[in-house]
């Protein structure tokens, strides 16, 4: 048997084969570009763009919505993150998959009966739609470009660990190709295009996470023990064992783990680009279905990211991890190149690499989605554009979208990946899960508090990271250290911003005098506890 101890002598820095690397992403694109294309011909109308014609089937869908959903921060993020911090990196997959519970039980079923395409028609279906659908495609802007931003940063330090680059306008080159990737499979293939590439890509993450853990597990003869003795022993923590118990990294202000955690279990329920894969089976039951596969396979994957994360450290070791490019988020490749050299971390880079792709499409079409059909359509042109001028729309909005990713993600280069979610999650929860409970739970909801807590929970959100150690103050700060103006301690503020935005939707509609329409209130509450209509038009 070989000891974990013995491969420590294994050369760090992967072993660049440029040649084999991009060819194993150039097989992957044009797999999928293929298919993108093939699943264009049927886009014909807003519901095949937006929702691939609701042809989906749960299980299909739960691969999808994994694929979705294990993103460059479940893979790249969390491996880095328990080999450098242990314990409390874990916490992070922790915290992803116990939010799928609160998905499953509050919002899958009910979202899907009462909704159309968005999220906003649902939190709209009762109330105002001008001021509400405007206050929920920005919210939905917000959540999108923050998550942009980790899988940019993800694919940067990805390509640049593989090919070797360390300058920051290489990283920046890389950036800009993966924004043009994706702005190409949604303008090409919509909602189902996108679909088949997440479903691909969630059985090669999967897959390739099983066998890399499998192969961490049986060098150490199978016990988990043995890894993470190897963990301990190249600990750069005081004690070593400290890597096994909770506080390496949130120690000193437990409070900052416990407004982590907060975001984490109930972002999920907020994010729009998840929500709106609901809307791509026919059924609520096909709904139910899908969430309950994607809480198996995402389950199963993060308990592969444990052995992953100490299997790295014992491998490859914390003080490697963090001095080669890409940081933090190199753990996974450099793992895989520990194990079987540069063809399984083509191999392994390549998944990796699709995961940002197949997400960041998800996230793209979304906010086209929510800007064409929310803004465009429903406010400005007051619901009378057609569905050829509201796809035209949305089309370009694709475009403007990329851009702005491309550009925000060359600003983030550096930070873990797993981190930069956690702030989408905190936005999510903050400004998207307040209003989304009240609108299916409450009647007494009014327009006036969908409104406040929406831009309520957006704003004080946002603030407070941008006064927080995570914008200023320090060296890993997006500004850096020679900027502060960090007067907030707390680096994630869901502890604050969630609590505000749930008493501020309550307090702005018992101060409204004017009371919403109690038949449309009857209305959603029947459509969504029965699904009955749910096939018709949501404006009202």
């Amino acid at each position: 048997m070989l000891h974990a101890a013995q491969l420590l002598a294994q050369p760090a820095t992967a072993e660049n084969n440029p040649v084999l690397n991009i060819a194993i992403f150039g097989a992957f694109v044009a797999v999928t570009m293929v298919i993108v294309f093939r699943a264009s011909r049927n886009n014909k109308s807003a519901a095949d763009y937006y929702a691939g014609g609701r042809s989906f089937s749960g299980t299909q869908n739960g691969f999808a919505i994994s694929g979705d959903y294990l993103s460059a921060a479940s893979f790249l993020g969390i491996v880095g993150a328990i080999a450098v911090n242990g314990y409390d990196g874990f916490l992070y997959s922790i915290g992803f998959l116990v939010a799928w519970l609160v998905a499953l039980l509050l919002v899958a079923e009910l979202m899907r009966n009462t909704g159309k395409f968005t999220m906003a028609d649902v939190l709209s279906f009762r109330l105002r739609q001008r001021p509400v659908r405007m206050a929920a495609a920005i919210s939905t802007l917000a959540v999108c470009f923050f998550y942009l931003l980790a899988q940019m940063a993800g694919a940067g330090g990805l390509v640049s660990l593989l090919l070797g680059i360390d300058s920051q306008v290489g990283q920046s080159v890389v950036v800009a190709v993966v924004g043009a990737l994706m702005i190409l499979y949604v303008l090409v293939g919509g909602m189902k295009g996108t679909t088949w590439v997440q479903i691909i890509k969630a059985v090669l993450l999967i897959g390739g996470a099983f066998a890399m853990t499998a192969w961490v597990l049986a060098i150490n003869g199978f016990s988990l023990g043995s890894v993470l003795e190897g963990a301990v022993a190249t600990s750069t923590s005081t004690p070593p064992e400290a890597i096994l118990a909770p506080g390496l990294q949130y120690g000193a202000l437990p409070i900052d783990f416990v407004s982590l955690a907060l975001a984490l279990v109930l972002g999920t329920a907020g994010l729009p680009h998840v929500l709106m894969r609901f809307y791509t089976v026919p059924t609520a039951k096909e709904a139910r279905k899908s969430v309950v596969w994607a809480i198996w396979l995402i389950g199963i994957f993060y308990l592969f990211t444990l052995v992953l994360g100490y299997g790295a450290a014992a491998l490859v070791g914390p003080e490697a991890i963090a001095a080669a490019p890409g940081g933090v988020n190199s753990a996974a490749p450099l793992l895989a190149n520990a194990l079987g050299g540069p063809v399984l971390l083509g191999f392994i880079s390549a998944v990796a690499f699709a995961t940002i792709l197949a997400v960041v499409a998800g996230l793209a079409i979304t906010a086209s989605a929510s800007f064409a059909h929310d803004i465009y359509n429903s406010v400005i042109k007051k619901g009378k554009a057609d569905q050829a001028e509201e796809m035209k729309v949305a089309r370009r909005t694709v475009v403007v979208i990329g851009v702005v990713a491309i550009v925000g993600g060359i600003g983030v280069q550096g930070q873990n990946i797993a981190f930069l979610v956690a702030l989408a999650f905190a936005v999510a929860a903050s400004a998207n899960l307040p209003t989304i409970v009240y609108s299916l739970y409450w009647r007494g909801f009014t327009t006036r508090g969908a409104v406040w807590s929406m831009y309520g929970g957006l704003a004080s959100c946002v603030l407070l990271i941008v006064f927080s150690p995570v914008f200023s103050g320090n060296e890993t700060a997006m500004l850096g250290a020679g900027v502060d103006f960090a007067i907030f301690p707390l680096k994630n503020p869901g502890i604050i911003s969630i609590p505000l935005g749930f008493l501020l939707g309550w307090l702005g509609s018992i101060t409204e005098s004017r009371k919403e329409d109690p038949e449309l209130a009857a209305e959603m509450e029947v459509r969504s506890l029965t699904g009955h209509g749910a096939e018709g038009a949501v404006a009202h």
